[in-house]
């Protein structure tokens, strides 16, 4: 997370890694040490380069004892004795912390890939894609996870406490302001309450970063206040997973209540973030008042660990909570920015025209947006995949502006189609339906166009005038769900065009417009077929319906009976497994 001094900054993250062949930079005067004393967490030692001094961490309220502990252990351990000449002035000025890219962590795990010098990994730092330093990189798996418990575990805490402190207070300052212009109006009352608690803690955190201490007159002034941050956490909590709740069960109404309660959303979710970051505050105040008094006190030192796991707790369940809930808030106000033909956003009660709903969704959009991005940074916009099936002349672009918000993280659009509104679907294979074909070409003018994107994970359809107008999606197909695709031509007049689709619940045709190419609806057909399969539990029902079939057909037999064909759903019931 980049920050300084827990306020969060929007640069590009340097990344430590592997040397550079031919690099102008000298590794016997690489100065700087990453040292990893907790997954994906270095301290920081020696010189800093500017760039990293962007993403440095301060250490806050870990005690100056806790440091030079750190330093001599790391100093003193292993192959990195060996290093006392080049590095032993490093490990002496511990700079801050520094939180590892994920491109860090894995070249850390790798080891090998990393050449080895007095005692630790060299890498180079890059910015901007040029090398910029060099430093000597020290996994925690070099060290020893539980030796550094065992030996550093409550200065470990500490940092672990100043990480998440840092962690949740770049998250809330992004969005104060806007939130105050947004939310005049509302829960005025609430709102003085939280900010006044927060006040105080981000008061206290203050005086004890300028101190490095925690003495008691400053505890005293802030430990009364911890059953009030509870309650505001707790409130919280409880309003966001109520939001949460309200939009998963309700799957139809979701979209109307996330645009009805926009302006609630956006406060609960805040005022969530404010008190999670007020009540980690808190706790690491508590942390360094207890680990003062553990160098008396083993259960006192103890306690620092049990305030870390609990603090850490807390965030992993609230922070998922509140990205989920803005997630599905900021996604639904980009598709309506985006959306000319939006017709009507309640919003406090009121109707409002189309240019008023969009202007409204704007400015809640710019007051979420700064809070939306650090907590889930949006995906880049959409380009059109290397497969697409439509006619040259449509244009692609509103398609791919809305279609941006719909996909998930790491979702790759693999091909779009835009075939005719598909015969309607029933238990009876469409394969069987050739009058509905007749029809279809009957009616090709009036026909709707349907919006087919298949991706590596699903399949969305949706017709295109509800898309553009209205946001809206029709389907959703997992691929483990395909069963059966092929390319035909249709056997009317038009000789169009088609693809037909079996899933695990239905049969779908698509036909496609003549002056499509062929070689498009194949390539389109070709990538939904690479997910053509069917699970070994359903093979194995069609079996023994099978079997089970053959042996009640024997029966018949005997008795003098006749068996006949399955007919209606009773002929696909194969499918609906």
């Amino acid at each position: 997370m980049p920050e300084e001094n827990g306020q969060r900054k929007t640069v590009d993250s340097p990344v430590v890694d592997r040397p550079a062949p031919d690099s102008d930079i000298d590794s016997t005067t690489a100065s700087t040490v990453l040292a990893e004393v907790l997954p994906g967490v270095a301290v920081v030692f020696g010189e800093v380069p500017a760039v990293l001094k962007l993403e440095l961490i301060d250490f806050g309220l870990v005690p100056a004892a806790d440091r030079t502990q750190i330093s001599t252990f790391l100093a003193s351990i292993g192959n990195t004795a060996t290093a006392a000449g080049n590095l032993g002035k490093a490990f002496a000025s511990a700079q801050g912390l520094y939180r590892l890219s994920s491109t860090t962590q894995a070249l850390l795990k790798a080891g090998g890939t990393l050449a080895v010098k007095d005692g630790a990994n060299l890498g180079a730092i890059f910015a901007n894609g040029k090398i910029v330093g060099q430093a000597r990189l020290i996994p925690v798996a070099a060290v020893g996870a539980a030796q550094l418990a065992a030996t550093i575990g409550p200065a470990l805490a500490m940092i672990a406490l100043q990480m998440q402190l840092s962690e949740v207070t770049g998250l809330t300052r992004t969005n104060i302001a806007l939130t105050s212009q947004v939310l005049t109006t509302i829960r005025h009352e609430q709102w003085a309450e939280l900010t006044a608690l927060v006040a105080s803690i981000d008061r206290a955190v203050d005086q004890a970063r300028e101190i490095e201490s925690v003495p008691t007159s400053l505890w005293n002034s802030i430990a009364g206040n911890e059953a009030s941050l509870r309650k505001q956490l707790e409130l919280y909590r409880l309003n966001v997973s109520n939001h949460i709740g309200q939009i998963r069960h309700d799957t139809q109404g979701r979209r109307a209540y996330l645009e009805t309660n926009a302006e609630a959303i956006i406060f609960d979710a805040h005022a969530l973030l404010s008190s999670l970051k007020a009540w980690t505050g808190h706790q690491a105040l508590h942390a360094a008042r207890a680990r003062a008094a553990g160098a008396e006190d083993v259960d006192e030192a103890r306690l620092v660990d049990v305030i870390a796991r609990d603090t850490r707790t807390a965030l992993d369940s609230a922070l998922p909570e509140a990205t989920s809930l803005v997630d599905s808030l900021t996604r639904e106000l980009r598709i309506i920015v985006e959306l000319p033909g939006r017709g009507t956003l309640p919003l406090s009660g009121k109707r409002k025209g189309s240019t008023a709903a969009r202007q409204t969704s704007a400015r809640l959009l710019e007051a979420i947006q700064p809070l939306a991005d650090a907590l889930h940074p949006p995906a880049p916009p959409l380009e059109a995949p290397g497969a697409v099936c439509a006619p040259e002349s449509l244009d692609l672009e509103p398609y791919l502006r809305i279609l941006r918000w719909f996909l998930e993280d790491g979702e790759t659009l693999r091909v779009l189609g835009f075939p005719d509104q598909p015969d309607a679907s029933d238990p009876i294979s469409s394969i069987l339906n050739g009058a509905m074909e007749m029809l279809a070409a009957a009616r090709d003018k009036a026909t709707t166009k349907i919006l087919v994107a298949v991706t590596d994970r699903r399949i969305i359809t949706a017709k295109t005038n509800t898309f553009l107008e209205q946001g809206e999606i029709h389907q959703e197909i997992p691929i483990e769900r395909v069963r059966y695709v092929r390319a035909v031509t249709s056997q009317d007049k038009s000789s169009r065009s088609a693809i037909d689709l079996i899933t695990r619940d239905e049969n779908i045709r698509w036909h496609f417009q003549v002056d499509i190419d062929n070689s498009q609806v194949d390539t389109l057909a070709a990538v939904l077929a690479e997910s053509m399969t069917i699970p070994d539990v359903e093979r194995e029902e069609l079996q023994r319906r099978s079997h089970a079939a053959i042996e009640s057909g024997s029966k018949g037999e005997i008795a003098g009976t006749t068996c006949t064909e399955p007919t209606g759903s009773e002929a696909t019931t194969g499918n609906d497994e």
